[in-house]
């Protein structure tokens, strides 16, 4: 009967799990449309391509947006079955039945942008909410996974300094995500064309606009980096679990392979290539915060019965 009992959080883990890579795979494709400017390639109806189900074989930034489209509708499929796993176990994990109604919620709300975004023609407001709103599902999706598979080795402890760090970088580097939306979105991507100095100034005051969002996205950037490296130093101070270590110092890695390969970006003159990997690795490294936030609330909250009574099912099905 036990066993019977806890397929379900097993099947509910998987689903989640599966979801969430695909959402970020989602975000990596959608880099790829913004890149190939194949935003519109279905011109602006919606969910039609051009009035027709399929568009042209010859077409190719058109299949590059239909592609999009229908990633985006399988992990509408993959969310429905998610959301129905969490049904069946909602009263051994409430917080991860909350997420999972979330992520629904946010997923018809990043739907209905996507169709706005095509409709207004790639607003650049509209292309940063569709964005940050991607982000968010892609949060909502990682609750489930790591209340499931993260036991603290330390339960109960109080919030500190040490935990409201880890939450504003993770905060930060959303804020860094939309600002990189803005500046693709206001044509300021080449608005610098060297780095890490703009056209050899470090405040372009003089040189319009698009400069200084671009800027404003790199001084953002600068920021994360000292946030990561003093959240590092302070966790490893604080003793925190190795778990918490690990993940922060991966969130700090791909931290740099994304620096770096935003410079790339800038001095290859917009390389596609590079601007869907940078997406990529901002993608990524919000993923692992959000994943080192989740971890730090359940090792800080002062009320788990619900983490332990879903640990306590999950260790009689690995037996």
């Amino acid at each position: 009967m036990s066993q019977v009992r806890t397929q379900p959080p097993r099947l509910f883990s998987g689903l989640a799990l599966t979801t969430a890579l695909l959402t970020l795979g989602l975000i990596v494709f959608g880099a790829i449309v913004r890149v190939t400017d194949s935003g519109l390639g279905c011109g602006d109806s919606w969910p039609l391509c051009d009035g027709r189900i399929l568009p042209p074989l010859d077409n190719l930034t058109a299949w590059i947006e239909w592609t999009h489209r229908l990633f985006a509708a399988l992990i509408g499929v993959l969310g429905l079955a998610t959301l129905v796993a969490a049904w069946r176990v909602r009263r051994l994990q409430r917080v991860a039945f909350g997420a999972v109604v979330a992520a629904a919620v946010l997923f018809m709300i990043q739907s209905s942008l996507g169709a706005l975004v095509v409709v207004l023609e790639l607003p650049p407001t509209m292309v940063a909410l569709h964005l940050g709103t991607a982000m968010l599902l892609l949060a909502a999706l990682l609750v489930p996974v790591v209340v499931v598979r993260f036991k603290p080795e330390a339960r109960g402890q109080a919030m500190d300094h040490v935990t409201m760090l880890i939450y504003i970088t993770t905060a930060l580097s959303f804020v860094i995500i939309l600002t990189g939306a803005l500046v693709r979105g206001s044509g300021a991507t080449l608005a610098c064309t060297d780095w890490p100095l703009c056209n050899g100034t470090i405040l372009p005051t003089g040189q319009g606009h698009a400069a200084l969002i671009h800027m404003l996205h790199r001084f953002a950037v600068v920021a994360l980096g000292v946030a990561l490296v003093l959240m590092i130093w302070q966790i490893i101070q604080a003793g925190r679990d190795r778990a918490l270590r690990r993940v922060a110092i991966w969130a700090f890695v791909i931290y740099l392979a994304q620096a770096g390969v935003g410079a790339i970006f800038v001095l290859t003159q917009a390389g596609r290539v590079w601007g869907a990997t940078h997406v990529g690795l901002a993608a990524t490294t919000w993923a692992l915060l959000v994943v080192l936030s989740i971890m730090e609330y359940l090792r800080s909250s002062t009320s788990r019965q619900d983490t332990m009574a879903w640990q306590s099912q999950s260790k009689i099905a690995a037996n």
